[in-house]
């Protein structure tokens, strides 16, 4: 298939050489976690690296390698690792106090931050990760329809609970290990970018009480969603008075201090938000309209949404979103990533192109998107969208031997990723963009 560093043997042996160390904490870990990892993207053929501290825009791994990462936190870091603020104020907090059982005053400041920002935020509810955000969401939404259905996008990842799991993958058919079917039919999944199809349902099916996406598309935009789906998803829910959710927790402060809803000006119901949220800490919100979320409320004679939460605006989370939050309102951190995520993208597919490699990028924003064996229309433009915006060839199962082989031809490189794409952060500088280009190059040899 590929020379250079995508040959799967060469692969394997260099990369066993070169991270001894993680592979013996690895077998470690084999022994206490299924197939030795905590979350399913860090599984990592014939094992994943193992890190120990992160600064910046790098990492370093237990085998004293400096990583440029595009991980970013799984999306959580927008200001890169361990920035000062953000480290200055957990330790401030730590020291005081971490669980008081008790409201405090951090709460208050860090959900008064999320109003100021996101345009929707009329009340909010804090948690304590995206998943538990879009639970909630779901159940008020629930509550306030008296519809127990969900529309929702094919490739649209918002958690992994029961309501929302179908669909997050292609192909779209089959049940998810785990969900009942019962519980799966209340789950409606439909292609993106497709005002008819959605408006169909939503006049027939009149048990549907929600219509939920991530605003610039699933998977941060591996089939990206813009502004005129968005608005006419609004149109559409409006007029058969369904509920509108983004899910922002992806998006949330980072495409813009806003978010996808400030950025494109299209107003949801409810926002589900996380990751940057928090600062790199755990945490999540739903923010929305106030009599939506008036159902977590103590109101005599009316329906409660029961939610407790052990962590639930914990101070150190609280802490480090604010310290966040204060900066990302500033613009700067958004903007800088995005143009770090622009520069890459363009300087990958000007490498492409001059070594007439079967390669592009795509993207939006800080996310870009890496599409092996391409054959159609070459990019003239940042917009550029591969294929049309053809779901199957965008967002179809990736060859997991390929994505594995070029994971670690990449660490070989110096590059950490989390599979075929990754997040620019403010972290990030122009000579990482040219470092990482390189590695690319390096990585894919003439393939």
């Amino acid at each position: 298939m590929a020379p250079a560093m995508l040959e799967q043997e060469s692969s394997m042996k260099s990369y066993a050489k070169e991270f001894p160390r993680s592979r013996k904490l690895f077998e470690q870990a084999c022994q206490i976690f299924p197939n030795g990892v905590t979350h399913d993207l860090r599984y990592l053929e014939p094992f994943p690296i193992y890190v120990e501290r992160a600064e910046g825009a790098y990492k370093w791994d237990v085998d004293g390698h400096r990583l440029i990462d595009y991980w970013s936190g799984h999306g959580a870091l927008l200001l890169g690792h361990s920035h000062p603020a953000v480290v200055e104020a957990v330790q401030r907090q730590v020291a005081r106090m971490t669980h008081p059982g008790a409201c405090h005053e951090l709460e208050l400041e860090w959900g008064s931050a999320v109003q100021r920002l996101v345009p929707s935020a009329e009340k909010l509810r804090f948690v304590s990760s995206g998943t538990e955000a879009t639970l909630m969401a779901v159940r008020l939404a629930r509550i306030f329809t008296g519809q127990p259905k969900v529309l929702k996008f094919a490739g649209h990842f918002h958690g992994w609970h029961d309501s929302v799991i179908p669909g997050a993958d292609l192909p779209t058919d089959h049940q998810v290990p785990g969900v009942s079917a019962a519980v799966a039919a209340e789950t409606i999944v439909v292609p993106p970018n497709d005002p008819a199809i959605v408006e169909r349902y939503l006049t027939t099916d009149t048990g549907i009480g929600c219509v939920i996406l991530e605003p610039t598309g699933g998977h941060f935009g591996a089939v990206p969603v813009g502004g005129d789906f968005l608005r006419e998803l609004r149109d559409l829910t409006t007029r058969h008075n369904r509920l509108l959710i983004f899910d922002e927790v992806i998006t949330g402060f980072r495409v813009h201090p806003g978010g996808a809803q400030a950025y494109y000006n299209v107003l949801p119901d409810l926002t589900t938000l996380a990751k940057v949220l928090a600062g790199g800490l755990p945490g999540g919100c739903v923010a929305g309209r106030a009599d939506i979320l008036s159902a977590l409320e103590f109101r005599p004679g009316k329906p409660k949404m029961k939610h407790p939460g052990t962590f639930n605006a914990n101070p150190l989370s609280a802490a480090a979103g604010i310290a966040t939050l204060r900066l990302v309102a500033s613009s700067d951190p958004c903007r800088h990533a995005n143009d770090m995520g622009r520069l890459l993208r363009q300087k990958l597919n000007a490498m492409f192109a001059a070594r007439k490699a079967r390669w592009v990028a795509y993207g939006q924003f800080s996310g870009f998107k890496l599409l092996p064996e391409y054959l159609g229309v070459l990019p003239t433009g940042d917009s550029f969208v591969p294929y049309g915006g053809n779901l199957e060839q965008l967002d179809a199962p990736k060859n997991p031997k390929l994505v594995h082989a070029f994971r670690r031809a990449m660490l070989l490189q110096g590059i950490d990723l989390p599979g075929l794409g990754g997040m620019t952060t403010a972290a990030h500088t122009e000579q990482d963009i040219e470092r990482t280009v390189d590695a690319v190059a390096a990585a894919i040899g003439n393939h």
